[in-house]
Parts: C-alpha cells; structure tokens; sequence
C-alpha cells in the first residue's frame, strides 16, 4: 500500500490536470467538482454545502463556534448539513489549492447504510454537521481511483458513480460516518434537525418563529434549541439570519439586484436594519461586499 506522502502527490498531479485554470470546475460525474485557486482568500464568512471536501495541494481553515477544522491533502471535511461558518483559503501561484468537492446526497447513503446492516444506523451521540479528520490510506486510494476515472468520458460515465460510492463508503467507515449515517436516518435528532434547515434554506423570506420550526422538528422548544446548537453551533435564529444575508450578498452579486431590493427579497422590512447586520457580519457595506464577492465566492 502507497503511503500518505505518495498518494499526496498523486492527488495534486491528477487535480492540477483535471484543473488547469482558477475557477469551479463540475466533472461528468454528477454531483463531482474540482476548484482551483492561485490567490489566499482571508478569513471571511461562507455557507457551506452538504459536501465531502479533499484537498489535494494548499490547505483551508473553516472556523465555526469557537472550533478551527483544517481541511488539507492530509485531512478531508465532511458537511452533512448546510453550515455557515467562516472560511480562509491558503494558496499561491505556484502552489494553488486544489480540491475535490463531492455532494452529500442521503438517497444514496440510506441505500448504502441499507447493504452495510452490521454499521449501526447512527451514533450514540448527536454529531455535528461538520467535522475534519485525517486521511487514511484506503480512502486516499478511493479518491485517486475516482480522480483517475474522470480523466476519461467514458470511464466517467460507466464507472463514475461506483467509485464515487466507494469513496463515500470509506468515508462511512471512517471517523467522520457518525454525521453522515445521522443524515440518513429519517428518525433521528440530527435528521430531524436537517428537516428544518432544508425548509429554512427553501424558505428563508417567510416569517417564522423558533415555534414553528421546533414543531416542523417534532420538538419542544427547549428540545429543539438544544439539539439545533448541537448540530449547527449556532441559535436557530442566529442561523436564519445568516442564510438570509448570504441569499442577499448572492442575489446582489449574481443577480444583480440592489441593496433594498435583496433585503426584500430575503425578509427584511426594515432596509437600514439590513444594511447594519449586513456590515456586522460582513465588515462592508452591501456595496462594498458585493463588489468582491463577484470574484471570491467558491465552493467551502
């Protein structure tokens, strides 16, 4: 078996070759992607994606409730659940980061938890929606497999699936399972609480209490607040705002809409009040923010 340093320098071989350019880069197999960035990103505030994250060259750090998870070609990070976090990007010219990005889609690992009925369902404990642990061999292997296979079209289309499932097959039996087999299973406290930040994400303009989410979860609210924090490191409410405020630096972005029209769009009735959380959370105005967020939102 190859040790980590070989199958280091693999991952940076075959990502720089399927990357060559800056930029998201969506491979032939659905829900795969390669970013690549030659420039550092400081510290600054992201919405991260249900994913599971390799680096293959250059590192990044996600800081979240006080915790730092430092994810490089020497350690993967697993989302099971939207998570907005802060994030810091550590790249050259010569040495760019290099990333593979794969999609958390619970289909696939209930179906997958299904075959492996000796692995228990979900852990003692109600983990949290985003973890980094070390590589290990086998999985290193997995993922230079997958990567090997997209180089061809029609590899991608004939294989790429089963090594995807490879790679979320050892990422199950690793430390970080625990999050995505709660993910998958429907009846418990972490499944229940990304029931209700799907609605949130899809439903972020409407009013709602903590109330109406804590029934959505089937909880008391004392329950819900609890297993909420567990989960996110964050309050339900602290949470909904910073979904409406990144929805709101995207519409302005992306879609060009201005300041008072995005705090519209998001919830917000009152537009000065928007303008002031958005730069408490942002360090810049909606003006500013939007301006460099044209060229630094990426992948987590």
């Amino acid at each position: 078996m190859r040790g980590r340093g070989e199958i280091r320098e693999r991952l940076a071989l075959m990502l720089g070759e399927l990357a060559e350019c800056d930029g998201i880069h969506p491979m032939r197999v659905e829900g795969v992607s390669i970013v690549r960035r030659s420039d550092p990103a400081v510290r600054a505030p992201i919405v991260y994606q249900p994913k599971i994250l390799f680096v293959g060259q250059g590192s990044k750090q996600a800081y979240l409730g006080g915790e730092t998870y430092r994810y490089d070609a020497y350690n993967y990070l697993v989302l099971a659940v939207p998570m907005p976090a802060e994030c810091e990007t550590n790249a050259t010219p010569e040495e760019p980061m290099l990333l593979l990005a794969i999609d958390v889609d619970p289909t696939t690992i209930g179906e997958m938890l299904l075959e492996m009925d000796e692995l228990a369902p979900s852990p003692a404990a109600v983990p949290r929606g985003i973890s980094s642990t070390p590589m290990t061999e086998d999985l290193g292997e997995a993922v230079c497999r997958l990567l090997e296979c997209l180089k061809s079209p029609l590899d991608s289309r004939m294989l790429g699936r089963q090594a995807v499932r490879e790679v979320v097959y050892r990422v199950l039996l690793g430390e970080q399972g625990g999050a995505l087999r709660a993910f998958a299973n429907r009846d418990d406290h972490f499944a229940r609480i990304a029931r209700v930040l799907r609605y949130i994400h899809s439903d972020y303009a409407n009013p709602v209490g903590v109330d109406d989410l804590a029934r959505k979860a089937g909880m008391s609210v004392a329950a819900f607040h609890h297993y909420f924090k567990l989960v996110t490191a964050s309050s339900p409410l602290q949470y909904l705002k910073r979904i409406r405020l990144d929805q709101a630096r995207r519409l302005m972005a992306h879609d060009g809409l201005n300041a008072g029209q995005a705090a519209r769009a998001v919830g917000y009735e009152s537009a000065s009040q928007f303008s002031r959380e958005f730069k408490r959370l942002f360090g810049a105005t909606p003006l500013e923010e939007v301006e460099q967020t044209r060229t630094r939102l990426a992948i987590g």
